[in-house]
């Protein structure tokens, strides 16, 4: 599957470097072509020796080392490889990368680096939350950095929280997906003219006016996939809840509070868009009486009733036109697969994102996904895969199925 790719893994001073023997060994498996860069904290935890045996290359820990009398490595490593993975990443390179600092070799290279750079964090769950740290990561996230979430759990420090190194597997899927990605020089500006309407992030409903319902929705899916479409030419409109996200330029952004607000502004625009991505975690359900003012405590317990907000998604499938393409996001905690296609048939869309909450790093909050996409014709498994990749198989779907729907309606040859 990597036949031809070069790989470049970078490994920092954690415990959890023992784990990307593993990586390297499933990566040659692969047949790609890999090369390791430790730090020397990192040569504390595993050998330099078990990479170059795996790899059959040099694993390089010093800056001077030399692989030909002419090589600068700390400037071809990043120049001719394919794709560089930091992991397990500590708050220390962390650190250094965000403000382009490049005293050793790892550093160096990736200062260096013209290709895709994949960072997976592990450290301590205090460390992982230190203000600091995040803001680092913030940072390397605006300057085109993509992570690989960590995994909560048990530490190897018996801490209990965030801050396991992403498992091997996810690790794997993450390079496959990123390597496998079509070039944005093949896909071009292929969605320019097309209309593409995109909803995002959660809805708020009130109780009172200091509580609210609403879920743990970041935005991020449908952030992603405004981004990819405009970035490919198309007139975007992002319909978004309430987010700490920057709306992605040259995107029309429509803000907007409640679920009975995001219908109003879905609907208002629904006949001028070509494609519409309902990617907005929408509450389902609202308080049936808002109390004006703030709800006291009282002995005993308080019943809460609830009633139905409009759905959004079966409106637009039943009024959309036949060149329209509508699609709709389905995130589940069991029988993905039958509850999604229920979904597909019952709202009477084109396309069904599905997704499970309870697999790691498909759920919400992160930078990964992985979506399995349905149509009546069957479906598409996009693997783990940053947001970005999988807004971008999207929307090529959808592009297709658009295409197809013109030709029968006579619209293109």
């Amino acid at each position: 599957m990597l036949t031809g790719k070069r790989v470049t893994l970078g490994i920092t001073g954690s415990i959890a470097a023992y784990k990307m023997a593993n990586v390297a060994s499933m990566l040659v498996k692969q047949n790609c072509s890999v090369h390791v860069v430790m730090t020397k904290n990192a040569a504390e935890f595993i050998s330099p020796v078990t990479f170059e045996t795996l790899t059959k290359n040099p694993c390089l820990v010093e800056c001077f080392e030399r692989l030909t009398p002419v090589d600068i490595h700390h400037l071809t490593l990043g120049q001719k490889s394919d794709l560089i993975l930091i992991a397990p990443a500590t708050a220390d390179i962390l650190g250094k990368m965000a403000y382009g600092i490049a005293d050793d070799l790892l550093t160096s290279v990736v200062v260096a680096a013209v290709c895709p750079v994949l960072i997976a964090p592990a450290m301590n769950v205090h460390m992982y939350r230190n203000p600091l740290v995040q803001d680092n990561i913030k940072r390397l996230k605006r300057f085109g950095y993509e992570f690989i979430e960590p995994e909560e759990g048990r530490l190897a420090c018996a801490a209990v929280g965030t801050g396991k190194l992403a498992k091997e597997s996810a690790l794997m899927d993450a390079i496959v997906s990123r390597l496998s990605e079509k070039p944005d020089a093949l896909r071009g500006r292929d969605l320019a003219g097309v209309r593409i309407l995109v909803t995002a992030g959660p809805t708020r409903e009130s109780l009172d006016p200091v509580r609210y319902i609403t879920n743990h929705s970041t935005g991020k899916m449908g952030y992603a996939i405004a981004s990819r479409a405009k970035k490919r030419g198309a007139d975007v409109t992002l319909v978004t809840g309430p987010v700490s996200l920057s709306v992605p330029d040259g995107v029309s952004a429509v803000s907007v509070t409640t679920a009975q607000e995001m219908y109003e502004a879905v609907m208002e625009r629904r006949e001028d868009q070509d494609i519409i991505i309902k990617a907005a975690a929408v509450a389902d359900y609202r308080p049936k009486q808002v109390n004006p003012e703030k709800t006291k405590k009282k002995d005993g317990a308080m019943t809460l009733e609830l009633e139905r907000t409009k759905d959004i998604l079966e409106e637009l499938g039943k009024t959309k036109r036949k060149d329209q393409c509508i699609c709709g996001f389905s995130m589940e905690t069991e029988h993905v697969l039958e509850n999604s296609k229920a979904k597909l048939e019952k709202k009477n869309v084109d396309l069904i994102a599905a997704n499970s909450i309870r697999e790691a790093g498909a759920g919400f909050g992160g930078e990964t996904n992985h979506l399995l996409l349905l149509t009546r014709e069957g479906g598409e498994d996009t693997g783990m895969a940053t947001k970005e990749a999988c807004a971008d198989i999207l929307l090529d779907r959808l592009h297709e199925i658009r295409k197809q729907k013109q030709k029968e309606q006579g619209m293109i040859p």
